[in-house]
């Protein structure tokens, strides 16, 4: 009997710490809540990024030095875009060879292009080794390089198994990257993925004959350093048009151009610095419309596996009030004025204030690696306010 009792009270006493079922309930759905708002604020991102999914997380692959340098030099430290007007299109994809050919041949992956994206420049990027010849400096001083794509011959009653796209002379004895422009080949693969062939690399004398492959060497993807694998470069336009408030001239030199954005990275400490000392609901209403920070951290959003650049970006947002008269230095326009006019009048009942928001829109460029691999530039509109006015 006692036995019995005690079981008793300890029953007693767990169901005493347990919640009620209904608290249980109501913090499962909260939890379920908080998870699909999440979920779909996550999915929301990606289409304003162009994505249905994250692409997959790759480890610490190295993206090519060419597309680092080409991220620096149209993108500050943050990402905002330096000059609109830098970059050829809003795309560049960097694809390495597939191929991996003992030959002087190569080939590339496009799937990953869209059908829609209109195809502005392809440039097939070769790094050229020394000669293993010292004799080569004796006989010959420059060679035609000359880039051929390859066609099938059985299909359209073709006679030739291949077409010129690019030939010019370089030094025998140089080393480092040389650039082709095969833009009408890639145009030709995009209509026709089946057509994609491949490229073939062919080195002469001035003369005309075959010249010898050990004087004039490529890197290959097969033998040599990731870092000087073959390598197309395309530069696209995906189609999306900008919605900005202001358009953007580049000989602008006015106070609310991209000067005005702060010149060094706001890393995630400082971003958090920058949300702390956001202001309060009360002391916004009493403050003119003015710019905040609004710091965006790809490393909590969960993206910093496959984004390259930038850790984040320092959005804005603008806050306060439009108070009765407005001021030149709050930007209005002229309907904002006699919005203001008519609320400070009493004239019409129900008419608010100006809102204060974005005036002038800026761009951002990130740089990440896609489903397959290869790296990817694109830049994206009216991502940073840039300053703020009542409208």
């Amino acid at each position: 009997m006692m036995l019995l009792l005690l079981t008793l009270a300890a029953v007693a006493r767990g169901a005493a710490a347990r919640p009620p079922l209904g608290d249980l309930e109501s913090h499962f759905t909260a939890e379920t809540e908080s998870e699909e708002v999440r979920s779909a604020a996550i999915k929301r991102l990606l289409e304003v990024f162009g994505m249905e999914d994250p692409p997959a997380v790759h480890g610490h692959k190295q993206a090519p030095q060419y597309m680092l340098d080409l991220y620096n030099t149209v993108a500050d430290v943050d990402g905002v875009t330096k000059d609109p007007y830098l970059l050829e299109g809003n795309t560049v994809r960097s694809f390495f060879d597939k191929l991996h050919s003992e030959q002087v041949e190569f080939r590339f992956n496009l799937s990953s292009v869209a059908r829609s994206e209109k195809v502005l420049t392809a440039e097939l990027h070769l790094f050229k080794l020394r000669p293993q010849s010292t004799l080569a400096f004796n006989r010959h001083h420059f060679c035609q390089v000359s880039i051929y794509q390859l066609l099938d011959t059985s299909r359209n009653n073709k006679t030739q198994g291949r077409k010129l796209l690019s030939s010019r002379l370089i030094p025998v004895h140089s080393t480092g990257w040389e650039v082709f422009t095969i833009t009408q080949a890639v145009r030709s693969w995009m209509v026709d993925e089946d057509s994609n062939l491949g490229l073939h690399v062919v080195v002469r004398t001035l003369g005309g004959s075959t010249m010898d492959m050990k004087m004039i060497r490529f890197a290959s993807g097969r033998t040599h350093h990731q870092s000087k694998q073959p390598m197309l470069v395309l530069f696209t336009d995906d189609g999306r048009r900008a919605t900005t408030l202001e358009s953007l001239d580049p000989n602008d030199t006015t106070d609310t151009e991209t000067s005005n954005l702060p010149q060094t990275p706001m890393s995630g400490p400082s971003s958090r610095t920058a949300r702390s000392l956001d202001y309060t609901e009360e002391e916004t209403a009493s403050l003119p419309c003015q710019r905040q920070p609004l710091y965006v951290d790809f490393e909590e959003i969960g993206w910093s596996g496959w984004i390259v650049s930038p850790r984040g970006y320092n959005a804005y947002h603008c806050k306060g009030s439009c108070p009765f008269p407005l001021g030149q230095n709050m930007r209005p326009t002229n309907h904002a004025t006699v919005q203001s006019i008519i609320n400070a009048l009493k004239l019409i009942r129900g008419i608010e204030t100006p809102c204060c928001v974005p005036d002038k829109l800026f761009s951002i460029n990130l740089l990440y690696f896609d489903d397959d691999e290869n790296v990817v530039l694109k830049q994206y509109n009216d991502m940073v306010a840039g300053s703020c006015g009542c409208h």
